[in-house]
């Protein structure tokens, strides 16, 4: 069975962007992979953090995780820092890796740009999340466009050892999504929707009551065509809605077309907003039932257990292949 590894920043609530092109999907693979979901808490800290809000986000995205069909019989859930593994092969992985292959990292330019005293976890994080993939000798990571540039420096670096010192890791491949992977603002739908928009009305939340998902998707930007068709390019606002709509319905964009031919947009939206209430309410629902459990607690020490299984073998080889530590003599 191939493994599958991805790792979610606990850095707020979850938008309906991130379900349908990250948690909807991680569902529908536990049956065919050996899947590893990770709270990667420490990318959080490239940039400060309130402990006490992080520390919340860690055990509201654990929840959110289980809450949307997460099954820790078929998954390893865990916490990034609760599995030592991961700094300690980051730090190995960042000792291969070039200045310059760091800062031509996007990420690293758009956070950084007219800023100052930037810290340097900022630069050198895709070391670590190279580390967070390689651990579990991984096959297939499912990411959205926008982390491919990482993916493709976590492949460099796996090469990069394997060459010179020892064929210890996999070569991961990246999976995106088909449908749903590019969730985008419903105020400025030619960007990312995203749960850090100082727009509320931009973005969804996971957690936003059914009343206040209606008014956001009525207020959502379209056009005055009035005509419900996807043109990604002249009607960025009606696709972004439709993709949303099909993705929470699982009816084709074609025949949502079909059904809304004629009607004008207030319909529309409605239909969209229905749509979403419908997947959510039962995520929220046990959401709030697990959020303070003892069950949780048990599924994530669990999780960090398995985790840790994996990954110390693995940094183990990796230890060994570059000359770390002692070799110890047999009895």
């Amino acid at each position: 069975m191939k493994t599958i590894f991805s790792g979610i920043q606990p850095s707020g609530t979850l938008t309906i962007g991130n379900y349908l092109g990250a948690l909807k999907q991680f569902t529908e693979l536990q049956d065919e992979f050996d899947c590893y979901f990770c709270i990667v808490d420490e990318h959080a800290i490239t940039v400060p953090q309130d402990r006490l809000n992080l520390r919340n986000n860690i055990r509201s995205l654990a929840a959110l995780y289980l809450a949307s069909g997460i099954n820790p019989e078929r998954s390893t859930l865990f916490i990034q820092s609760e599995v030592p593994a991961h700094t300690q092969l980051g730090w190995m992985l960042q000792s291969i890796s070039y200045v310059g292959e760091l800062e031509r990292m996007t990420q690293y330019k758009d956070k950084s740009e007219g800023k100052e005293g930037v810290s340097s976890a900022l630069l050198t994080y895709p070391s670590l999340m190279a580390a967070d993939i390689l651990l579990y000798q991984t096959d297939l990571v499912p990411v959205g466009e926008d982390q491919k540039q990482h993916l493709e420096l976590t492949r460099n670096l796996a090469q990069r050892f394997n060459n010179r010192f020892n064929d210890i890791f996999t070569i991961p491949e990246v999976r995106i999504p088909k449908v749903g992977a590019r969730i985008m603002s419903l105020q400025e739908p030619t960007k990312k929707m995203s749960k850090s928009d100082k727009n509320v009305k931009g973005f969804i939340s996971m957690l936003d009551e059914p009343k206040k998902i209606e008014k956001k998707i009525k207020s959502a930007v379209t056009d005055s065509e009035g005509v419900v068709k996807y043109d990604k390019e002249n009607k960025p606002g009606v696709s972004n809605l439709l993709t949303i709509y099909s993705s929470c319905s699982g009816e084709s964009i074609e025949d949502l077309e079909a059904k809304y031919e004629g009607k004008g947009y207030g319909d529309f939206k409605q239909g969209v907003a229905n749509a979403v209430i419908d997947v959510l309410k039962p995520i929220q629902d046990k959401y709030f039932a697990l959020l303070e459990s003892d069950q949780l607690d048990e599924i994530l020490d669990n999780g960090a257990e398995k985790a840790s299984f994996t990954a110390n073998k693995t940094v183990a080889k990796a230890k060994k292949a570059m000359g770390l530590g002692r070799v110890k003599k047999k009895k």
